[in-house]
């Protein structure tokens, strides 16, 4: 652990703190380690979401009405 690293009070669904303790056993890395893990890929996926999103900001937008139109003139519904 990190020199810098700040300590957060974490309130854990029992069952979700009993996975976490057996995972540390199993993978001899620490309730602590795997959250930092955790949270560390939950942020990555973030920034992999807003990239998507800004590639796609200037597509053109299609309301639901439209949409659900043109399925049925497509014949899909």
């Amino acid at each position: 652990m990190s020199t810098l690293a700040k300590r957060a009070t974490v309130y854990l669904d029992p069952a979700i703190h009993r996975a976490l303790q057996l995972q540390s056993i199993q993978t001899s890395r620490s309730v602590s380690k795997l959250i930092n893990d955790a949270v560390r890929a939950e942020l990555a996926e973030d920034v992999e979401d807003l990239a998507a999103f800004e590639e796609r900001a200037n597509e053109p937008t299609l309301d639901f009405e439209t949409f659900v139109k043109e399925l049925k003139r497509d014949g899909t519904i």
